[in-house]
């Protein structure tokens, strides 16, 4: 027989496969402990060593080539004419238009073309491209995600004695760098090794500051320029005025003059609609409004002195504490005060006397934020004290929405610049505060502890997602909210003037009823007063009271004592 494959195996490969199953512990051997090898070994010295288990890492920078793009212009003329033609004068271009026009090739071009043309057109008039198909069908209502928000990155103030993040302001392009304000507002709490800068962060890197602000005094208040990404103007504590250009450097390129200045610290700068714009206002709790130029810093361009009475006088001004200014309205502006009172201005009124318009009081305290709607300018937002408070300007007595009173003071507060009907607040207690007038009125739609420090300070990105909140210990905590607290909602714009026009016609009809009550009080005192002269004495001072109580005092023990000494003087008679 004939071998024709050869199979061959490995003889460990033949026989069952091995089937494992689970059994309990079996002792198979013990090994008893023998101690007359201990004196064989010898232990071993501890050492303690560390090690780091990341790679190591190099940093390079690389500048990459700069694109320079540069703008022309075109002009657009008729052409297409022949070098003989002078296409302005008329004549000639008849002339030749008549030539073509009998051109054979011409007309079999046309033929052609034609019926080209009447394809397109008729396709266009088959199919509206601008059809709205579902104008009628009402849209399926999107699943809103109930109100959060996120802590992104803490920036800490990198030196050792903590200061208080008293301002902040985001990078116009794009909010991707955020400036804050760095001092110490309390009272002989300063010391001379706090540090005097401000910082630049990147939102991306908490770690280190992009770029430091050197000033003479800390900064209490710091923005940058709408118009310009790389300018920032800053209030001092001492009163000054500097202006940075972020390419120059951490040193300023302007700064006041201490004569010029403010004498108290500039609570809020504010930079202008202007052609140049370059130009500024400041406020502070000296009582004056200042205007400046940062390309000229040596002196203020204008002055305004907060006098209720309207006199300018600087011994009856009011501190500034708030400052606002809306660009739809360049001639007004608005001073939250120490007083709790909010002074409306107009900077283009040719006296004094007409500069401040008029006023509003609602708060027990500092006016620490103030802020008008970005969507109704007519209405404005408040802080003092314990409570928020929405204003129309129509109405001067009182406020036309208010939030009840709350447990700890709130320190800042300004509006979503995407929903009209969302505002924030900080409060000392390290809470932050998220508002939705439309939703409810009375508590806040999510409230969020973010550090267990109070908060002194809140700016808004300009795409209403990103919330940065400055604390006492130089904390400034970033935060993302959710997508229903900064997207629009359907009809959000015009229930919320319903709202405010409603809440506007009410004030206004209390206020008339009570203006009603005050007329029938005062007719039926005068009333009272004509029919009994003793009612006089209502007018009177309490001194002059005083002095004739005093005054008929004496006159009656007169009278009684010569009553009495003409009884005894008639008794004696008698006898």
């Amino acid at each position: 027989m004939e071998i024709v494959h050869v199979y061959t195996k490995l003889h460990s490969e033949f026989g069952r496969q091995c089937l494992f199953s689970d059994r309990p512990a079996e002792l198979l051997v013990d090994v008893p402990a023998d101690q007359s090898l201990a004196s064989q070994f010898t232990q071993r010295t501890r050492r303690d060593q560390s090690l780091q288990a990341s790679r190591d890492m190099s940093e390079h920078r690389v500048n990459t080539k700069r694109f320079e793009s540069e703008s022309c212009g075109l002009n657009h003329e008729e052409g297409g004419w022949p070098k003989d033609v002078n296409h302005q004068v008329m004549e000639q271009t008849i002339r030749f238009r008549k030539k073509v026009e009998k051109d054979e090739s011409y007309i079999n071009s046309i033929l052609q073309l034609g019926s080209v043309m009447e394809h397109c057109i008729r396709q266009n008039n088959a199919v509206d491209i601008y059809q709205d198909c579902f104008e009628d069908g009402e849209m399926p209502e999107e699943h809103q995600e109930p109100p959060s928000a996120k802590t992104i990155n803490v920036f800490r103030d990198p030196n050792e004695l903590k200061r208080t993040v008293t301002g902040l302001s985001w990078h116009p392009d794009g909010g991707e760098k955020l400036a804050a304000a760095y001092s110490c507002l309390e009272f002989q709490k300063t010391s001379r090794d706090m540090s005097l800068d401000s910082y630049i962060w990147d939102i991306e890197n908490p770690n280190r500051p992009e770029l430091s602000l050197k000033p003479a005094s800390p900064l209490v208040c710091l923005e940058y320029n709408p118009k310009d990404c790389h300018s920032l103007v800053g209030g001092s504590y001492n009163g000054q005025i500097a202006y940075w250009d972020s390419r120059r450097g951490s040193q300023p390129v302007e700064t006041s003059s201490v004569e010029h200045s403010h004498r108290d610290p500039v609570y809020k700068i504010i930079w202008l609609q202007s052609k140049t714009g370059t130009d500024t206002f400041s406020a502070s709790t000296d009582g004056q409004v200042l205007w400046w130029d940062v390309r000229k810093l040596s002196e203020p361009t204008e002055r305004l002195v907060l006098d209720p009475s309207r006199e300018g006088n600087p011994e009856r001004a009011l501190g500034a504490i708030s400052l606002d200014f809306e660009s739809t309205m360049p001639t007004k502006f608005m001073v939250g005060t120490e007083q709790g009172l909010v002074v409306s201005c107009n900077r283009k009124a040719k006296t004094p006397t007409e500069k401040v318009v008029c006023t509003y009081d609602g708060h027990q305290g500092p006016v620490y934020a103030l802020q008008r709607n970005p969507f109704f300018p007519k209405n404005f937002l408040t802080v003092g004290d314990w409570t928020a408070r929405i204003w129309s300007e129509d109405i001067k007595e009182s406020s036309i929405m208010w939030t009840k009173y709350q447990m700890s003071y709130l320190m800042d507060a300004c509006w979503s610049p995407v929903r009209p009907s969302v505002f924030f607040t900080v409060k000392m207690d390290g809470v932050l505060d998220m508002w939705d007038i439309l939703f409810k009125q009375n508590d806040p739609t999510l409230s969020l502890k973010v550090c267990d420090e109070a908060l002194y300070s809140l700016r808004l990105q300009d795409n209403g997602r990103l919330v940065a909140c400055g604390s006492q210990q130089g904390e400034a905590t970033l935060l993302e909210i959710s997508s229903g607290l900064s997207t629009l909602q359907k009809n959000e714009k015009s229930l919320l003037a319903a709202m405010f026009e409603r809440e506007t016609k009410r004030e206004k009809i209390l206020e008339a009823r009570q203006r009603e009550i005050r007329l029938k009080e005062r007719s039926r005192s005068e009333q009272s007063r004509s029919e009994d002269g003793g009612r006089e004495d209502i007018d009177q001072s309490p001194l002059q009271l005083m002095a004739r109580a005093e005054e008929d005092f004496y006159v009656l023990t007169e009278t009684e004592k010569k009553g009495k000494e003409r009884e005894d003087q008639d008794l004696s008679s008698e006898l």
